[in-house]
C-alpha cells in the first residue's frame, strides 16, 4: 500500500501547522519520509520569522533540539528553483568535523531539492573547491579560517561568487562570542558585505543562552536590538546531577592500595605516582561508565592522559576490552577521529577522557552521561558539555568529581574553606537557574585587528588608511578603537616592515607582512596558549601555560608545591622560581579561564546558608560542612579581612579580573599580594599600614588599569600581540584582564566590613 504525505486538512502530523504548510512541497515530502509527526516549537517559530520577516535571527535550543532544521527547512524552501549562479547560503561553523557532519545531513535533504551543497575547508581537495568557483550555487559550508583565505586569495572573485547570497548561517554562535575568533568572524562577515555592497540576512544557531540580547548584538554589532530572538520553549530534559567529594591525604609516600570492588587491587603498580583520590575516582568511573558511551572531561591534557591510563590499566587488570580513550588537541588528527568514530558507533561501548575538544557539536550521538573531574572552567562550558547527554526522552546525567586536601597545620585557608567544592557547587546552582557567563564587554582584540589589517590589504591589493579605518573600525566590529590608537598601530606595523606606504598614501604589505600573509597558519586568528618552562635552581620542573598576570616576586602553584617567581623571561618562555615558605598550596582546578563575579558571589551565598544540595554524596556533604564551619569560625559573613599569623586574607568575593586588579595595585605599592582561589593573600604587611592603604585606595576611586598593566610581564597572550607597541598592549590587556570599577567596589566592601585579627 502506498502512503501519501498528509495534506493541510489532515488532522494528524506536521501538516496541521502553518509553518509546515508554507514549506515547499518537496521539503514537506522529505519531512514525511523522515517519519516526523510534527515540527518542533522552535522550528514553527523560526519558519514564521524566516518567511515573514527580513531581520537577522538567533535560534537557540539545546543540543539536538532541531536548530539546524529550524533554519534550513524554510531556507531550502526559498532556494528551490533558484539555487545556482551564486552561493545562496553561507554556513559558517567553528569545526571542520562539524561541517562534515552537517554536510551529510544537508545533502540528504538537498539532493531531493536539486540544491548543491559544498564543503570548503583545509581537508577538502582542490578539485571540489574549483568546482564551486566555476559553478557557484546552493549552500557553502566553511570555517572562519577558510573564509579568511577565500577573501585574501579570491578577493576579485567575491562579487561573482556571492552576488546572489541570501543568508549567512553561523552555527555554534555561543562558541564564538567574546573570543578572538569571534571578532575575526564579525570582521569577515562585515568585509564580505562590503565586497558585495549590501547586507545579507544572518541567522545564528546557538545553545540556550542566559542573555539572548548579547547574542543578537554579537550577530549584528550595533543593531542587536533589531535581531529576532527565538528560544526553544520546550520542556528541558530531566537532569540527574551528582557531585562527589574525595579527600587527598596530605602525606608523602606511595598511596595505600585498597582492594578493588571487582577483585584484587586498583590499577597501577608501586612505581606509579597516582594518589589515592585519583585511583578512587578512576575506579568509580570504571564502575558506572563501563558498557556505555560517555565523555569524561578533565581540566588539562596531563589529567586526560593520567585518567585514560588509569582506566585502561583497570581494563587490562580485569582482562576486559579497553573502553576508555584520550582525546585532546595534542593528539594526531587520525587518533582523535578514531575516538570520535568509536563514540558514534553504538555496536560497542566507548568513553573518551577529553579536554574541551569534545565540547562543540561534532556529531558523536547522545552520550549516556558526562563526567567532570575538578571544578569546570566556567558555567557556560559546563552547559555545553552537559548538552552532550540527555537527548530525546533520556535524562541528562552529570557527575562532578571534586578533590580536596586533608586539612593540617600546614594547610592554606583556601583548603580549610573547601573552595574547590564550593566553586563546583556554585556552578551547578547557576547552571540550574539558568545563568551563563556573558562575554567581557569593551575588549579591543588588537591582535585580531592586526590580522584583519593585513588580510584586508592582501584582499584589495592595497588600501588607504582612512579606508581601512572605515571598514574595520568606523563601521566594522573594532569600534572601540580611536583614530589615534589606529594610527599608532599602523605606525608600529610600518616600523617593523609589516606595512609599507606609497607616495599617494596607499598601504601595502611590507616584506615581513607578505611573508606572514603567505604562511599557512595566517588565516587563524587564535593561537594555543604557549607553554612556559619552569626552572628551579637550573633544574627543569616541567612546563605549563600561564594565563594569569605574572610579576616577579609573586607565587604560583606547580607539582603540588608553591613557588616564588624570581625571573620571568618572556622571550625565552622561561620562569625561574624558588621554593616559597607560604605552606602547601590548594588543589584548585578549572584553570585557564577567568572566573566571573557571579560565580564567586554564588560561592559566598552557599557558604553563608545551611541548605545542603541534594546532589552531594556523603563525602561532598562532609566537605561542605567543614567549609561552612571554617567560614563561621572566621565570621566571614560579617568580615572581609582576616589576619592569620603574618598573612592577611582579603575576601572580595569577586571574579578574577577584579582580584587581579587589586593584586597588581597592592604590588605596585610594595605589598606582597597574591591572588588565588578567589581570595587575596597579603604576606608580611603590618596591620596598620595595610589598613591605611586600603582606605586610601577607596578614597582615590578606581585605579588606572592601563598604568597597572605596565608591570605585568606576560601581557602578550594572543597571536599578534608581539607586534603591538607597549602602550597599546597595556590598553588591550587592561580591557581584557582587569576590572578597575569592580575592584574599587570590592575594596569598599572590604573596608566597610568589620575586621577580625587572629
Amino acid at each position: 500500500m502506498t502512503t501519501s504525505p498528509p495534506s493541510s486538512s489532515d488532522p494528524s502530523g506536521p501538516g496541521r501547522s502553518a509553518a509546515f504548510e508554507r514549506l515547499h512541497e518537496r521539503v514537506r515530502r522529505w519531512i514525511w519520509d523522515q517519519g516526523w509527526s510534527e515540527l518542533r516549537e522552535v522550528q514553527e517559530r523560526a519558519g514564521e520569522a524566516i518567511f515573514d520577516g527580513a531581520s537577522d535571527i538567533v535560534i537557540a535550543a539545546p543540543t539536538a533540539g532541531g536548530k539546524t532544521e529550524a533554519a534550513f527547512l524554510p531556507i531550502c524552501s526559498l532556494l528551490v528553483g533558484s539555487a545556482t549562479g551564486s552561493v545562496r547560503v553561507l554556513y559558517v561553523s567553528p569545526l571542520k568535523a562539524l561541517i562534515n557532519d552537517q554536510y551529510s545531513r544537508l545533502d540528504q535533504l538537498c539532493e531531493h531539492l536539486e540544491i548543491p551543497v559544498h564543503r570548503w575547508h583545509g581537508d577538502v581537495d582542490g578539485a571540489q573547491k574549483h568546482k564551486v568557483l566555476r559553478e557557484p550555487g546552493g549552500i557553502l559550508l566553511i570555517t572562519p579560517e577558510s573564509l579568511e583565505a577565500l577573501l585574501v586569495l579570491r578577493g576579485s572573485q567575491l562579487g561573482q561568487l556571492f552576488n546572489g547570497l541570501q543568508f549567512v548561517v553561523v552555527d555554534e554562535l555561543h562558541s564564538f562570542m567574546g573570543t578572538e575568533r569571534g571578532r575575526q568572524l564579525q570582521s569577515l562577515l562585515h568585509r564580505l558585505e562590503l565586497a558585495i555592497r549590501r547586507h545579507v540576512r544572518r541567522i545564528g544557531l546557538s545553545a540556550t543562552l542566559g542573555d539572548m540580547e548579547v547574542a543578537g548584538e554579537f550577530l549584528r554589532p550595533g543593531r542587536g536590538q533589531f535581531v529576532t530572538l527565538i528560544t526553544s520553549a520546550g520542556q528541558p530534559h530531566e537532569l540527574l546531577v551528582q557531585v562527589r567529594g574525595y579527600l587527598r591525604p596530605m602525606k608523602s609516600g606511595p598511596p595505600k592500595r585498597q582492594p578493588s570492588e571487582h577483585s584484587g587491587g586498583p590499577p597501577g603498580n608501586g612505581g606509579n605516582d597516582e594518589s589515592e583520590d585519583d585511583i578512587s575516582i578512576a575506579l568509580h568511573l570504571f564502575k558506572v561508565l563501563r558498557g556505555s558511551q560517555n565523555l569524561i572531561f578533565a581540566n588539562s591534557r596531563m589529567e586526560v592522559e593520567s585518567f585514560a591510563d588509569l582506566l585502561r590499566r583497570e581494563c587490562e587488570r580485569l582482562k576486559v576490552p579497553n573502553e576508555f580513550w584520550p582525546h585532546h588537541g595534542s593528539l594526531a588528527r587520525d587518533l582523535r577521529h578514531d575516538v570520535e568514530k568509536m563514540l558514534k558507533d553504538r555496536s560497542r561501548p566507548a568513553s573518551a577522557v577529553c579536554t574541551s575538544t569534545l565540547e562543540l557539536g561534532i556529531d558523536i550521538g547522545a552520550m549516556r552521561s558526562i563526567a567532570q573531574i575538578g571544578s569546570p572552567p566556567s558555567v557556560a562550558s559546563l552547559r555545553q558539555r552537559l548538552g552532550r547527554s540527555g537527548r530525546r526522552d533520556d535524562p541528562a546525567t552529570l557527575r562532578i568529581y571534586v578533590r580536596e586536601g586533608e586539612v593540617t597545620r600546614e594547610s592554606t585557608l583556601q583548603d580549610a574553606l573547601r573552595l574547590q567544592l564550593f566553586e563546583a557547587v556554585a556552578m551547578v546552582e547557576l547552571l540550574l537557574k539558568p545563568w551563563y557567563e556573558p562575554p567581557i564587554s569593551g575588549q579591543l582584540h588588537l591582535s585580531t585587528l592586526v590580522q584583519q589589517i593585513l588580510s584586508l590589504i592582501a584582499q584589495c591589493g592595497g588600501v588607504k588608511a582612512k579606508e581601512a579605518w572605515a571598514a574595520l573600525c568606523q563601521s566594522g566590529p573594532f569600534e572601540g578603537l580611536t583614530t589615534a590608537m589606529f594610527s599608532e598601530l599602523l605606525h608600529a606595523l610600518g616600523s617593523q616592515d609589516f606595512l609599507a606606504q606609497c607616495s599617494d598614501g596607499t598601504l601595502l604589505l611590507g616584506v615581513r607582512g607578505e611573508r606572514t600573509v603567505n604562511r599557512y597558519d595566517f588565516y587563524a586568528a587564535f593561537v594555543s596558549p604557549e607553554e612556559y618552562r619552569l626552572l628551579a635552581d637550573g633544574r627543569p620542573l616541567g612546563t605549563l601555560p600561564i594565563s594569569q598576570p605574572v610579576v616577579e616576586g609573586m607565587s604560583l602553584v606547580f607539582a603540588g608545591r608553591r613557588w616564588r617567581v624570581v625571573l620571568f623571561d618572556e622571550s625565552q618562555k622561561v620562569i625561574e622560581v624558588v621554593p616559597s615558605a607560604a605552606g602547601k598550596p590548594p588543589r584548585f582546578g578549572g584553570q585557564g579561564r577567568l572566573k566571573h563575579d557571579r560565580v564567586r558571589q554564588q560561592m559566598f551565598q552557599l557558604l553563608r546558608t545551611v541548605e545542603v544540595p541534594v546532589y552531594l554524596d556523603a563525602t561532598a556533604q562532609q566537605l561542605l560542612k567543614e567549609g561552612r564551619d571554617e567560614f563561621r569560625r572566621l565570621d566571614l559573613q560579617t568580615h572581609r579581612l582576616v589576619r592569620l599569623g603574618e598573612t592577611t586574607y582579603l575576601f572580595p568575593w569577586r571574579g578574577d579580573r577584579a582580584l587581579n586588579t587589586i593584586m597588581l595595585h597592592l604590588r605596585a605599592l610594595d605589598f606582597d599580594a597574591i591572588a588565588e582561589a578567589g581570595l587575596l593573600a597579603v604576606v608580611g604587611a603590618p596591620q596598620e599600614a595595610l589598613d591605611t592603604t586600603l582606605r586610601r585606595l577607596v578614597e582615590a576611586g578606581p585605579v588606572d588599569a592601563v598604568a597597572l598593566a605596565a608591570a605585568v610581564r606576560n601581557k602578550a597572550a594572543e597571536k599578534y600581540d608581539w607586534l603591538l607597541p607597549e602602550s597599546l598592549l597595556c590598553e588591550d590587556f587592561a580591557r581584557r584582564a582587569l576590572d578597575p570599577q569592580g575592584a574599587w567596589e570590592a575594596l569598599k566592601e572590604v573596608v566597610s566590613a568589620a575586621k577580625l585579627w587572629l
